[in-house]
């Protein structure tokens, strides 16, 4: 994918977890350069591969990590789109030698916290 049709599809998908953002009452997010290189780098790896599986949590650092694959074009994981604590976002995608495409987020800071209260306090039930 060349660069300029990854900035379109990274604005894209940012422009999505925003819409949804607003909804639950969380504020936007804005892209980081470095989050998109790294999820690139592995949105890569995975499409060589093609094998869905988180990186290692030593790899990403404090950032949560959504993943997709499809054969046909469409990334998702809701929860990690509306936390309300996530900043930052970058995205990364890849087609495989099959023609499926493989697709990684990366949030910072990492939403989808299990401890007691975070999702209360993070996923907000949409306005009405």
């Amino acid at each position: 994918m060349g660069k300029s049709a990854s900035k379109q599809f990274a604005e894209e998908v940012l422009r999505t977890h925003n819409e949804y953002r607003r909804k639950h009452r969380a504020p936007g997010l804005k892209l980081s350069s470095k989050l998109n290189r790294e999820a690139q780098q592995y949105a890569d790896a995975l499409a060589s591969t093609r094998i869905l599986k988180h990186s290692a949590e030593s790899s990403r650092g404090q950032c949560g990590e959504n993943l997709a694959w499809a054969s046909y074009d469409e990334p998702g994981h809701f929860t990690a789109m509306v936390w309300k604590n996530t900043k930052k976002m970058g995205v990364g995608k890849a087609k495989a030698t099959d023609g499926s495409t493989f697709v990684v987020a990366r949030y910072f800071p990492a939403g989808n916290i299990v401890n007691q209260g975070h999702f209360e306090e993070n996923v907000l039930p949409p306005k009405k």
